[in-house]
């Protein structure tokens, strides 16, 4: 024999049951039954070989013993006689006759050695072994090909379930023919599909045939389509292409400022495009004379006719183009809905920082105004990360988890539920300039649908590796607002003032590159492009809370304040330490009634307790705490000579709960001065002296008018007022919905600003793509794209898939 099957399928055969059955069920099982070793299998066989030879000498012995059983009846029959049914059994006795020649070819040709032979010729075993595999009968187990009427196969899957035959189907019961004769009744199937192919040989008109399709609802939309696509066609050919003369004109005209430089005057260009445009002109004039139709051209301003010209044939082959070289202005048209606004920062609770804690409360009080639809896009770092930005070594699992807690946090201060929508950009912590920096492209986690208005906390921060697709060219409107003196914190790095300087640069080239406006919180910041000063923070509501509380109590004659100054700031050189060490050292004698607490976690904290243990200065420090801790209100006096701030967050807080505060006669401190608790000062000296005064007096109480100063509601109506958002959200739709359909000008050339703006975008993004250039700037290795943890975390496509890698 040629091919072997194994035991199991030729075991089954008898039982009903198939190979893949036995093995397991599924192809996979059967494969794995395959694999078992080649020994196991032969003596499988050699053991089936064996029950075959068994069995075939068990059925010639059966031939034989009946041959011998036959012989002893007929012999004992022969003389056996009775009268009365001698008829009867002389019949019988002569069929066992005739049938006995007939019994004895066949004992002769089933006993005869050849049949055991031939039975072990076909069944046994070859001489020189050779095992093979039929991997046809796995494919049989599952798959079977059954023959119908015609002889067509139809393969029909058994779903593992073993060796399906044709006589498995169910069939109709039996029937009965004219002739008495019972029939098999057709198989449904196949009755239903005779009856239908008798149905198509009957002849019918077309009309008969296709009468049900004239009035489908299918058959409408197919030719109303088709009209509309006719039409369009139609339209197309009505407007003629732009022809070499329309193209040289443009070109000229593109040209003039470079001509210019040249020597060529404006109205020698202009005479070559008139002369380049009159011939077309007249025959557009003549034929829209001739159609009687309104003339595409109005006036007598070349120019204008050009480009009512080329924006004709743009919009007959539905291509719209409102751009220069540099940059991409197709915008789309603002709709009639709640437009959105995407607040984007470089920081996120629980980091209780002002770029997490202040972006947070501009989207819930822009959102609770319900004019526009408001997106928060925070950081999100992984694990490892978060350990070492997040106090007490909190982590998140995933970003709805974070997303739970930074909801919770602000509802438990605002007092309402917030109506915005949060979303994560892949981010990563630099340990050397201790802050987040963004990886890949963030404009990329705002849909196009949603890119109306973009608000850039921190823009410099956030643009300063930004390898993506320019801000000012996906959103309509972009507001930067400058949180953070940069320059301050690098000059007091190692050489400070060479960094300081290429940072200054580079903060202007990414302002001016992707920025519309820009807000400076005070005029302690760098002197930006396109910049204003004003203070758009406010103060938590729960600090105005306490002290409207603290008022109450103080008019009721209740002693409010029990304790004396404090100081409160993360603990970082940075932030003011140094200058407080300064001045209490140099001022040690005449400060000695000050006892001073300080609450503060951060990086030098060693440091900073180290050199006041050293100066032996009246400090107590103690772990970092929120500023409206209950243990925090009793204090009168809060200090602050830091001088690096744009706008000390601490400072309004102290404000807004009634306390005094003594802080340097700075820019950063200009929007406080105003208030009368707030104590400047701008000598050594006098910090001494405005400290007595706050520890010997009494804070006076904070007006309405002043409270309302300090709130979100001013800060969001100041910050609406000087971005110029008012003006975008208020832009009247109507005129929008009404130049529609109209043909708008193509913008052929931009301005000077905007092209220099777009140059600087360019360069920008050229520098940022090259991996070597970034870490010389001292970039995190790996940030221009996103990792696989974050690609993970944030359910993003691989960083192999966003950005591939092209080689032989």
């Amino acid at each position: 024999m040629n091919n072997f099957i194994p035991q199991a399928a030729t075991s089954s055969s008898t039982t009903g049951t198939s190979p893949a059955t036995i093995a397991g069920g599924s192809p996979s099982s059967a494969f794995s039954f395959i694999s078992k070793g080649w020994r196991e299998v032969k003596d499988s066989a050699d053991a089936d070989l064996r029950l075959m030879k068994d069995r075939a000498n068990s059925f010639k012995n059966l031939a034989s013993s009946f041959d011998r059983e036959l012989e002893n009846f007929i012999n004992s029959a022969s003389p056996f006689s009775v009268p009365a049914i001698k008829s009867n059994s002389t019949v019988e006795i002569d069929f066992v006759k005739k049938l006995q020649p007939k019994l004895s070819e066949f004992r002769r040709a089933y006993s005869s050695p050849d049949f055991s032979r031939k039975v072990l010729e076909k069944w046994g075993r070859p001489t020189r072994p050779s095992i093979r595999i039929d991997l046809s009968a796995i494919k049989n187990a599952i798959v079977e090909e059954v023959e119908i009427e015609g002889g067509e196969k139809v393969r029909i899957d058994n779903g593992g379930r073993g060796r399906v035959r044709f006589r498995d189907f169910k069939w109709d019961r039996k029937g009965e023919t004219e002739q008495g004769y019972e029939t098999f009744k057709d198989w449904e199937p196949i009755r239903v599909l005779k009856t239908k192919l008798k149905d198509l040989e009957v002849k019918k008109s077309p009309e008969e045939i296709f009468g049900a399709w004239k009035n489908s609802e299918l058959l409408e939309k197919l030719k109303s389509s088709l009209k509309a696509f006719q039409q369009d066609s139609q339209d197309t050919k009505d407007v003629p292409p732009l022809d070499v003369p329309e193209l040289l004109a443009h070109f000229f005209r593109q040209s003039e400022p470079f001509l210019d430089q040249l020597g060529v005057r404006k109205d020698i260009c202009n005479k070559i495009v008139e002369s380049l445009c009159s011939k077309r002109r007249n025959q557009l004039l003549m034929h829209s004379i001739s159609g009687g139709e309104s003339a595409v051209i109005e006036g007598d301003n070349i120019n204008d006719e050009l480009d009512l010209r080329i924006a004709s044939v743009l919009q007959s082959t539905g291509h719209h183009y409102d751009g220069g070289f540099w940059s991409d202005l197709a915008k789309h048209n603002l709709s009639d809905k709640k437009q959105h606004v995407a607040i984007v920062t470089t920081a996120s609770l629980p980091w209780m920082t002002g770029t997490a804690v202040n972006p947070l409360f501009r989207a819930a009080y822009l959102a609770k105004s319900a004019k526009q639809k408001v997106t928060l896009l925070v950081p999100w770092l992984c694990k490892s990360d978060q350990e070492l930005v997040y106090p007490n070594k909190l982590t998140f699992n995933s970003p709805q988890e974070q997303e739970l807690y930074i909801r919770n946090w602000l509802e438990e201060r605002v007092g309402f539920k917030s109506d915005f929508k949060i979303s994560f950009y892949p981010g990563k912590f630099s340990k050397s300039r201790r802050s987040i920096i963004p990886t890949g492209d963030t404009s990329q986690f705002i849909s196009s649908k949603e890119a109306d208005i973009a608000i850039l906390e921190e823009p410099e921060h956030l643009n300063w590796y930004h390898h993506g697709k320019r801000w000012t060219d996906k959103f309509n409107h972009v507001v930067g607002v400058v949180h953070t003196n940069y320059l301050e914190y690098i000059k007091r790095e190692k050489n400070g003032a060479m960094q300081a300087f290429l940072v200054k640069h580079i903060n202007n080239l990414v302002a001016r590159a992707h920025c519309h406006k820009v807000l400076r919180l005070s005029a302690a910041t760098q002197d930006l492009p396109k910049s204003i000063v004003c203070n758009v923070h406010g103060v938590n509501p729960k600090f105005l809370e306490i002290g409207e509380k603290l008022a109450s109590e103080r008019a009721s004659g209740e002693q409010a304040f029990s304790k004396g100054a404090y100081f409160l700031g993360k603990m970082v050189w940075a932030k003011g330490y140094r200058e407080l060490i300064d001045l209490l050292a140099k001022h040690k004698n005449e400060l000695d009634i000050l006892k001073l607490d300080v609450f503060g976690n951060g990086e030098d904290a060693h440091e900073v307790q180290s050199a006041a243990k050293k100066l032996n200065l009246n400090l107590n420090f103690q772990k970092g705490r929120d500023h409206a801790d209950d243990s925090l209100h009793g204090y009168k006096v809060f200090i602050n000579p830091s001088v690096s701030d744009v706008l000390c967050t601490a400072t309004a807080e102290a404000l807004a709960m009634g306390k005094f505060v003594v802080c340097a006669d700075h820019p950063s401190n200009e929007f406080f001065r105003s208030f009368p608790n707030c104590l400047t000062y701008k000598t050594s000296e006098d910090f001494v002296a405005k400290v007595k005064e706050a520890l010997e007096k009494e804070p006076e109480p904070l007006t309405p008018e002043q409270r309302y100063r300090l709130s979100w509601e001013a800060a969001t109506e100041r910050f609406m007022e000087y971005s110029d958002l008012e003006k975008v959200l208020n832009t009247d739709q109507s005129s929008l919905k009404s130049n529609k359909n109209t043909v708008t000008k193509s913008v052929s050339l931009p301005n000077l600003s905007d092209m220099v703006d777009g140059g600087l975008a360019f360069i920008h993004y050229c520098f940022t793509g090259s991996e070597l250039l970034r870490l010389a700037t001292g970039a995190i290795p790996g940030s221009r794209n996103y990792s696989k943890e974050h690609s993970k975390d944030l359910n993003l496509l691989p960083p192999q898939v966003e950005d591939p890698i092209y080689g032989w």
